[in-house]
Protein backbone atom coordinates (compact mmCIF):
# COMPACT_ATOMS: atom_id res chain seq x y z
CA UNK A 1 0.00 0.00 0.00
CA UNK A 2 2.85 2.70 0.95
CA UNK A 3 4.86 3.57 -2.27
CA UNK A 4 6.33 5.87 -4.00
CA UNK A 5 5.36 7.42 -6.87
CA UNK A 6 7.30 9.74 -9.00
CA UNK A 7 4.57 11.11 -11.47
CA UNK A 8 2.45 12.06 -8.97
CA UNK A 9 5.06 13.67 -6.78
CA UNK A 10 6.37 15.71 -9.90
CA UNK A 11 2.51 16.48 -10.48
CA UNK A 12 2.29 17.69 -6.81
CA UNK A 13 5.99 19.87 -6.88
CA UNK A 14 4.11 22.20 -10.00
CA UNK A 15 0.90 22.45 -8.35
CA UNK A 16 2.11 23.10 -5.30
CA UNK A 17 4.54 25.49 -7.46
CA UNK A 18 1.50 26.94 -8.95
CA UNK A 19 -0.57 27.44 -5.74
CA UNK A 20 2.33 29.35 -4.25
CA UNK A 21 2.51 31.77 -7.30
CA UNK A 22 -1.51 32.36 -6.97
CA UNK A 23 -1.11 32.45 -3.31
CA UNK A 24 1.80 35.64 -3.75
CA UNK A 25 1.18 37.26 -7.28
CA UNK A 26 -2.39 37.03 -8.17
CA UNK A 27 -5.44 39.11 -6.30
CA UNK A 28 -8.42 38.88 -8.36
CA UNK A 29 -12.06 37.89 -8.57
CA UNK A 30 -11.48 34.28 -10.03
CA UNK A 31 -7.79 32.93 -10.28
CA UNK A 32 -7.17 33.16 -6.54
CA UNK A 33 -10.32 32.45 -4.84
CA UNK A 34 -11.73 29.55 -7.69
CA UNK A 35 -9.09 28.22 -9.82
CA UNK A 36 -6.79 28.07 -6.46
CA UNK A 37 -9.54 26.18 -4.82
CA UNK A 38 -10.12 23.45 -7.71
CA UNK A 39 -6.23 23.29 -7.99
CA UNK A 40 -5.78 22.29 -4.24
CA UNK A 41 -7.74 19.06 -4.05
CA UNK A 42 -5.64 18.00 -7.12
CA UNK A 43 -2.36 19.13 -4.96
CA UNK A 44 -3.88 16.87 -2.31
CA UNK A 45 -4.76 14.53 -4.07
CA UNK A 46 -1.56 13.67 -5.72
CA UNK A 47 0.31 14.15 -2.76
CA UNK A 48 -1.60 11.24 -0.90
CA UNK A 49 -1.41 9.14 -4.17
CA UNK A 50 2.95 10.04 -4.20
CA UNK A 51 2.67 7.87 -1.35
CA UNK A 52 -0.18 5.53 -1.48
CA UNK A 53 -1.34 2.93 -3.82
CA UNK A 54 -4.49 3.46 -3.42
CA UNK A 55 -8.07 3.24 -5.82
CA UNK A 56 -8.74 6.32 -7.98
CA UNK A 57 -12.47 6.92 -6.44
CA UNK A 58 -11.17 5.93 -2.70
CA UNK A 59 -8.44 8.69 -3.12
CA UNK A 60 -10.56 10.92 -4.29
CA UNK A 61 -13.49 10.73 -1.69
CA UNK A 62 -10.92 10.75 1.12
CA UNK A 63 -9.57 14.32 -0.52
CA UNK A 64 -12.90 15.44 -1.00
CA UNK A 65 -13.83 14.56 2.30
CA UNK A 66 -10.66 16.09 4.05
CA UNK A 67 -11.40 19.05 2.01
CA UNK A 68 -14.88 19.16 3.09
CA UNK A 69 -13.90 18.92 6.81
CA UNK A 70 -11.32 21.91 6.74
CA UNK A 71 -14.12 23.92 5.28
CA UNK A 72 -16.57 22.75 7.86
CA UNK A 73 -13.65 23.96 10.86
CA UNK A 74 -13.55 27.25 8.56
CA UNK A 75 -17.27 27.61 9.67
CA UNK A 76 -16.79 26.67 13.23
CA UNK A 77 -14.00 29.08 13.42
CA UNK A 78 -12.02 26.32 14.22
CA UNK A 79 -8.04 28.98 14.10
CA UNK A 80 -9.57 30.92 17.03
CA UNK A 81 -10.81 28.35 18.69
CA UNK A 82 -7.86 26.50 19.04
CA UNK A 83 -5.78 30.59 20.00
CA UNK A 84 -3.80 30.47 16.54
CA UNK A 85 -5.51 33.43 15.18
CA UNK A 86 -2.35 35.32 15.59
CA UNK A 87 -0.04 32.98 13.60
CA UNK A 88 0.09 33.86 9.97
CA UNK A 89 0.63 30.29 8.85
CA UNK A 90 -2.43 28.82 9.98
CA UNK A 91 -4.77 31.32 9.11
CA UNK A 92 -3.34 30.59 5.65
CA UNK A 93 -3.05 26.61 5.72
CA UNK A 94 -6.53 26.33 7.83
CA UNK A 95 -8.59 29.08 6.37
CA UNK A 96 -10.37 31.41 7.97
CA UNK A 97 -13.72 31.84 6.36
CA UNK A 98 -16.36 29.17 5.08
CA UNK A 99 -17.60 29.61 1.68
CA UNK A 100 -20.03 27.55 0.08
CA UNK A 101 -18.40 28.32 -3.30
CA UNK A 102 -15.51 26.79 -2.19
CA UNK A 103 -17.06 23.32 -1.31
CA UNK A 104 -18.42 23.39 -5.36
CA UNK A 105 -14.55 24.32 -6.14
CA UNK A 106 -13.84 21.16 -4.17
CA UNK A 107 -16.02 19.44 -5.85
CA UNK A 108 -15.00 20.44 -9.77
CA UNK A 109 -11.30 19.87 -8.58
CA UNK A 110 -12.31 15.89 -7.90
CA UNK A 111 -14.44 15.36 -10.15
CA UNK A 112 -11.31 16.77 -12.95
CA UNK A 113 -9.42 14.04 -11.31
CA UNK A 114 -11.58 11.12 -11.39
CA UNK A 115 -12.72 12.37 -15.22
CA UNK A 116 -8.34 13.04 -16.19
CA UNK A 117 -7.91 9.23 -14.01
CA UNK A 118 -10.55 7.70 -15.54
CA UNK A 119 -9.29 8.64 -18.74
CA UNK A 120 -5.89 7.43 -18.06
CA UNK A 121 -3.78 10.62 -19.42
CA UNK A 122 -1.59 10.44 -17.00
Amino acid sequence: MLTFNKKYFLLTLIIFFIEVIIALYINDNFIRPYLGDVLVVILIYCFVKTFIKIPVVTAALFVLLFSFTVELLQFLNIVKILGLEEYKIARIVIGTSFSWADLVCYTVGIGIVVWVEKKSYF
